[in-house]
């Protein structure tokens, strides 16, 4: 057996009390956090990470297709996934109003992500139901439909959005409604998101997570 000398266990125990206190310790700036994340979408390499994820999602839905079924369902999420938001985001330097989050969804300007919107139209020739599964609420409902549509992903089955006055986290609510889904025969083969959230509580056969550097919803 190893033997110490009883400096080691002294220091140690030392050690762990400053973890317990939690001595924090000064986290990267923001302003090159927020750079950081301007390069890596000016770079490319956003879209290229969610056309490797949409890829992988693509070959998965080729072949569960060819295995059949009933009631075959595809869930996509809207923001950050069917729907880029980064010019609004950047244009309040990542910060978060709700009067122009609002102002924002009724333009129904938001760019469509290439990528999972071109998904989205395999989904559907593929023969798929396709469910689009949003956190917005339902206020947000005709700026979100007139957004889908200009992007090219105006043809799914339903558009489930939250209602005005719930109150729930939108992982929670999520979560819920594909248990309804599941609940009405619904197979869901594959789930499309940006948020861990987007798959707390699984029920999908397959989830698909995009890139999400801007912002975190529980």
């Amino acid at each position: 057996m190893t033997s110490f000398p009883l400096r080691a266990p002294l220091l140690f125990l030392v050690a762990l009390v400053t973890v317990v206190i939690g001595r924090a310790t000064e986290p990267a700036n923001l302003g090159v956090l927020k750079n950081a994340v301007r390069a890596y979408v000016q770079s490319g390499e956003y879209e290229r990470d969610i056309a490797k994820v949409t890829t992988e999602a693509d070959a998965w839905l080729q072949a569960r297709a060819r295995q059949g079924g009933k009631n075959l369902t595809v869930l996509f999420d809207v923001d950050e996934t069917l729907l880029s938001n980064l010019p609004e985001m950047e244009s309040i330097d990542f910060g978060y109003v709700p009067q122009i989050w609002t102002a924002w969804i009724a333009k129904a300007e938001a760019p469509g992500l290439t990528p999972a919107c071109e998904l989205l139209r395999t989904a559907r020739r593929l023969g798929y139901r396709v469910i689009i599964l949003s956190g917005r609420r339902e206020r947000d409902r005709p700026g979100t439909e007139k957004n889908l549509k200009a992007v090219g992903c105006g043809d799914y089955d339903r558009l489930i959005l939250k209602a005005d006055d719930v109150r729930v986290t939108t992982g929670a609510w999520k979560t819920e409604q594909r248990r309804k889904l599941v609940a009405e025969g619904c197979v869901i083969v594959a789930n499309i998101g940006d948020q861990e959230s987007d798959f707390a509580g699984g029920m999908a056969e397959k989830d698909f997570k995009l890139p999400s550097p801007f912002y975190l919803m529980k």
